[in-house]
């Protein structure tokens, strides 16, 4: 079984290379963050054109989480017990979808940027993360394999960015957000990519050149409960995706899992 993570940058933008991934790869489950619509606007034909169902969670032209499967899709669920609200007025972002898809329970998480560590948002983030840990706890023990894959906006050690002189005094590698993931790790998850990609990226920005000068970060990561590791065949990253016209700015995260 194979399931994998992508923040796809606006999948009304991208639905033809998205789909595209899915028949060449043979992806079973997809969690997609950052797709950047309302639940109306989501392209949801395309998907059932190839086999994939669809549930999709967006409130407006930012964030929005989605699961694209074609190994089953019940139990959904577009928010985690006690998730922080953001905003004036304050509403529970679209930044976590669960469902359980071929047996696994997958959580598609869109971790907020935080912005810089002065901003509001940085709390914001903190808190979400604190959250999420507490809510994931409870799942851990489950003999349901469940993933926790997604976008988290934390590179978790230095080797992760390009260069980490540049990203000093920034979000995404300070040791409030690594301390966060680390406790969600700690809770009885384990990250289930490394050990197939070490000192690989997953997300290059736009600017700059970054690609092509591998300038990039790894910030789209897998955990796993124990159920889930114990059935860990593989992971990859799929670099390709991020060539071409049209690419996101993060490529997909691979999983397989042995049935």
């Amino acid at each position: 079984m194979l399931i994998a993570t992508w923040n796809v940058n606006s999948i009304r933008a991208r639905v033809d290379r998205v789909t595209a991934f899915l028949e060449r790869s043979g992806v079973d489950v997809l969690a997609m963050q950052e797709t950047k619509c309302k639940d109306e606007q989501f392209p949801v034909m395309p998907f059932e054109a190839i086999g994939y169902e669809v549930a999709h969670h967006g409130l407006s032209q930012w964030n929005g989480v989605a699961i694209a499967s074609r190994v089953g899709l019940s139990d959904v669920e577009t928010s985690f017990a006690q998730q922080p609200a953001w905003g004036d007025p304050a509403v529970t972002e679209a930044r976590a979808m669960g469902a359980t898809c071929g047996g696994v329970r997958v959580w598609s998480l869109y971790v907020p940027n935080g912005r810089t560590i002065e901003d509001p948002h940085y709390s914001y983030k903190l808190a979400w993360l604190r959250a999420l840990r507490d809510e994931a706890q409870d799942w851990s023990t489950s003999t349901t394999p469940t993933m926790l894959v997604g976008d988290w906006n934390i590179a978790p050690l230095d080797t992760d960015v390009w260069d980490r002189a540049f990203f000093e005094g920034s979000t995404h590698v300070t040791e409030p957000e690594r301390d966060a993931l680390t406790a969600i790790e700690t809770a009885g998850y384990t990250e289930l990519t490394r050990r197939y990609t070490p000192d690989e990226y997953t997300y290059w920005d736009y600017t700059q050149l970054r690609f092509p000068k591998r300038q990039g970060m790894r910030i789209d990561l897998a955990l796993g409960n124990a159920a889930a590791t114990a059935r860990l065949a593989g992971a990859r990253i799929d670099r390709e995706e991020r060539k071409g016209k049209g690419a996101s700015d993060h490529a997909p995260v691979v999983v397989e899992l042995t049935d």
